[in-house]
């Protein structure tokens, strides 16, 4: 049974994001996510200035006259949101942490996928899928989403392996979908499962981060656990030396890991702990359908 904390947590999640979803972002998203395909819809007589490429020569042959196919695009989306769950996520410096964010960010992309009449599905992974949910329709499927995401409890010290979230969905996805990974990626060797996935399907990469993971204050001597190792280990931030050094190994990081996903045409963008997902959420839908154009 869920308790009162989590359930109003879950109603002012949902209540946000549906209020975030308005009609103009709606229509944004429709814009910048069009259909991964196109079906037949019927086939007509030739008329002057179609495409002859189009001709349909079974009926052309049959019906002793040009006949064209004329195709529609395939609206329906089928939308995957793959939430990173390892212990990485639970931490925060700003009052939440990084899995509620996901959790946010999860809810208003599926608002914007119901809006658009499209399914959506959910993979909550960390060093294996922990928990799947097929995709389909309607406020209370959305309801069932955040709530997975909010009340899932996974392995204690449970790492991070893309492989096996990648390899997953490679089995379960027998039709193009729109992929939205949400992780921190504090990971290694996942380029390569990363490019099959983005072959396949829409692949888009969100980071999910808190500011203190970029850089230390100067705090003097602390002490620190690796959620995911066990690993304690005492640092000292009042070294201007080490706070540089930390500062630009964490930058060549984002560059190294920046490259991996430009190289293989994966769409990105970053969401901070401390801000709400909905303005970078915006900045890449309009981003990606001005690309588009």
């Amino acid at each position: 049974m869920l308790s009162k904390e989590i359930i109003a947590q879950i109603r002012r999640i949902q209540l946000k994001a549906g209020h975030l979803v308005t009609d103009a972002l709606a229509g944004e998203y429709s814009s910048a996510f069009k259909g991964l395909g196109i079906e037949l819809e019927k086939v007509r007589e030739y008329m002057e200035g179609d495409d002859v490429r189009a001709i349909d020569w079974n009926v052309t042959a049959r019906m002793n006259s040009p006949f064209v196919k004329i195709y529609k695009e395939e609206r329906e989306l089928t939308v995957m949101l793959m939430v990173d769950v390892s212990a990485s996520l639970s931490f925060g410096t700003t009052g939440r942490f990084k899995k509620e964010i996901a959790a946010e960010l999860a809810a208003i992309l599926a608002f914007l996928a119901t809006k658009n009449n499209d399914k959506v599905g959910l993979i909550l992974f960390s060093d294996h899928v922990e928990h799947y949910i097929p995709p389909e329709k309607g406020r209370a499927h959305i309801w069932r989403l955040i709530r997975s995401i909010l009340t899932h409890n996974s392995t204690a010290r449970a790492g991070t392996s893309l492989k096996n979230a990648c390899d997953f969905i490679g089995r379960i996805a027998k039709r193009k979908t729109m992929c939205f990974l949400l992780s921190d990626f504090y990971c290694d060797d996942f380029e390569k499962n990363l490019s099959q996935l983005s072959r396949r399907h829409d692949l888009i990469c969100v980071g999910i981060h808190d500011k203190k993971e970029k850089n230390f204050n100067n705090c003097g001597l602390i002490s620190l656990h690796d959620a995911e190792s066990g690993e304690d280990i005492v640092l000292d931030t009042g070294s201007s030396s080490f706070r540089t050094l930390f500062e630009n190994e964490r930058k060549k990081e984002t560059e190294s890991f920046l490259k991996i996903l430009r190289k293989n045409k994966v769409d990105y963008f970053e969401v901070s702990a401390e801000e709400s997902p909905i303005k970078p959420l915006v900045h890449y839908i309009r981003r990606r359908e001005r690309s588009l154009r």
